[in-house]
């Protein structure tokens, strides 16, 4: 699916998403990723939902993002609570979702100014 914008104004946007795949400033990332307003982190070394660790939710809470999305890929699934120890630390909750919304969801946050980190597995 693509989406549309209409200005991102030097921010990154989420401009199309499928399966393994995500969009983003219409650069094509075939892999997981964490992404915020002004930084793209391309080398999220989470290959699928199975393999989340709680270091992998560690690095989206040394971001410090005030809202954090978790896309969990094809199908809409929860971390154990174990797992977001990191974000609960700092005060911040994790949304989860499948990739596909959070994709969506991260181009409306973003575009309301928000602080938002998507960690998107793709």
């Amino acid at each position: 699916m693509k989406l549309h914008l209409t200005r991102a104004e030097g921010r990154n946007l989420i401009t199309g998403y499928g399966d393994g795949w995500v969009t983003i400033n219409e650069t094509r990332h075939t892999s997981s990723l964490i992404v915020l307003p002004a930084l793209l982190q391309t080398d999220w070394p989470v290959p699928d939902f199975d393999h989340l660790q709680t270091a992998h939710i560690a690095q989206i809470a040394a971001l410090k993002p005030e809202v954090a999305i978790l896309g969990t890929g094809a199908t809409h699934r929860f971390p154990h609570p174990r797992l977001t120890q990191p974000l609960l630390d700092i005060g911040v909750s994790l949304e989860c979702m499948d990739t596909a919304a959070a994709c969506r969801t991260w181009n409306i946050l973003m575009a309301e100014g928000r602080h938002v980190a998507a960690a998107l597995i793709v």
